[in-house]
């Protein structure tokens, strides 16, 4: 069941964000909750939040700015349902388009976004900061990454 989020739910959609590191960071998601121009769905399971998604109106468009469901969800329509209300909500705000942004390296995401028939705008290069080492750092307070990634810029007309 997917069911749109309230600033009620900010303490369930963190912890599941810590979960899922899609990459928003609290304060984002207080935000999002919180604002006029943006709708963040939950999807629940067995009446626990084990998903989620943020969509942000723009002013022709709307941005998928996150989704994240739970590793043992994944591949069970989760990701699909959270697409479609995204889709609808974009819809029901008359955009003209959905974009969103996508490491390269997240195949399963890629996937999932060209069945809802987004395609392939362009990259930007470097743009995510690097994946931690699970190997300790030389100086302690300086974690490893493992340079940067890009991001595929994807859209679909509505």
């Amino acid at each position: 069941m997917i069911t749109e989020l309230s600033v009620d739910h900010l303490a369930l959609l963190t912890a599941l964000e810590r979960h899922v590191q899609s990459g928003s960071s609290d304060s984002q998601l207080l935000e999002a909750l919180g604002s006029q121009d943006a709708s963040v769905l939950g999807w629940w399971h067995d009446q626990q939040l084990r998903g989620y998604a943020i969509v942000a109106r723009l002013p022709f468009e709307a941005e998928l700015q996150a989704l994240g469901v739970v590793p043992e969800c994944r591949r069970s329509g989760a990701g699909l349902a959270l697409m479609e209300a995204v889709l609808a909500q974009a819809q029901r705000w008359a955009s003209e388009r959905l974009l969103l942004e996508v490491r390269v390296g997240n195949l399963s995401a890629i996937r999932l976004y060209q069945r809802c028939g987004f395609g392939e705008d362009g990259l930007r290069k470097d743009y995510y900061p690097g994946k931690v080492s699970p190997l300790p750092p030389h100086d302690p307070a300086a974690p490893i990454t493992a340079g940067r990634e890009d991001a595929l810029l994807m859209s679909r007309a509505l």
